[in-house]
């Protein structure tokens, strides 16, 4: 068990580089084409901007804004929310959206039409909201 001797082959100063540090976020970058998903349920209402591959950009509800019980539902929270993610996104942010709507609470239609008067540029608008077709029993109607 003696020592093994290593030989290490030389190298040139000049051409090695040095690699890049990396902080802990992501660096921003502009994005032109992305996606915008809107959450809209009875009790919040989620929206959330990602490129065109589904990676995140920004995200914002609005519990997040401050709203708290029944008014987080409100066509205004939604408003304000989309308000909110504009200002995030501005620099950034991508331009030309295609809108994934789901759910049905009260923020679908005002978040929507804030975007519109936030500058974004909407190409397509669908709504993915799950619709069952006939799956197994819904549990019977509570009553009290």
């Amino acid at each position: 068990m003696g020592k093994t001797k290593i030989i290490k082959p030389k190298i040139d100063e000049a051409k090695v580089e040095a690699p890049a540090k990396s902080s802990g976020k992501s660096q921003k970058r502009k994005v032109e084409n992305g996606r915008v998903y809107i959450s809209a349920s009875y009790n919040n209402t989620i929206i959330s901007i990602t490129d065109s591959r589904g990676a995140v950009i920004a995200w914002a509800t609005a519990g997040s804004l401050g709203f708290s019980g029944p008014k987080k539902a409100t066509p205004f929270a939604a408003s304000k929310v989309v308000a909110a993610l504009a200002e995030k996104v501005e620099k950034t942010g991508p331009v030309n959206v295609e809108v994934y709507v789901s759910g049905v609470g009260g923020g679908r239609d005002s978040s929507v039409r804030s975007l519109l008067n936030h500058n974004f540029n909407i190409v397509s608008i669908k709504d993915v909201t799950p619709i069952p077709h006939n799956g197994p029993k819904s549990p019977k109607v509570r009553r009290v």
